[in-house]
């Protein structure tokens, strides 16, 4: 894999569930960098965080090296240990509960088993310029009811 991209992605969500919205830097290792939004009317702020990360990986037209950055730890547990637990149990909990947000689960796993991701977590609104700016991007759709993405 010759490409090299970094992520940044976050969610957010007014009221939860409410109207959410997601955000996306994307760093291609040309210097191109990429910023992408949307919203939901009636979501929460999981299905958001997932959706970015979904949404940044969805764009990029081959096979790639990802390093993301996310302040979830939802998505990061998610995708570090609870995967493929929840695929070896046919997509349910320890509690044999089916797993919420499987939709976004299914295709974050696709996903990242095509490219080869690296997983970051980092902690939200503590000055971290990409991840400060993914926050904004959620926030502008949410509150302009946009979308951009390729």
């Amino acid at each position: 894999m010759k490409n090299e991209i970094t992520i940044y992605t976050d969610g957010a969500c007014k009221g939860n569930p409410g109207i959410g919205g997601w955000g996306a830097v994307i760093k291609f290792s040309n210097n191109i960098e990429k910023r992408i939004y949307g919203y939901n009317n009636e979501t929460t702020n999981n299905r958001m965080e997932l959706t970015a990360a979904i949404m940044s990986l969805s764009i990029l037209d081959e096979k790639s090296k990802v390093i993301l950055y996310t302040d979830s730890k939802y998505l990061m547990d998610g995708i570090n240990q609870w995967i493929l637990k929840w695929k070896k149990n046919s997509w349910k909990t320890s509690n044999n509960k089916e797993v919420k947000n499987m939709d976004l689960w299914k295709k974050i796993d696709e996903l990242n088993s095509y490219h080869s991701v690296e997983w970051n977590w980092v902690k939200g609104h503590s000055g971290n310029y990409g991840n400060d700016q993914a926050d904004e991007l959620a926030n502008f759709a949410i509150s302009n009811k946009d979308n951009q993405y390729d």
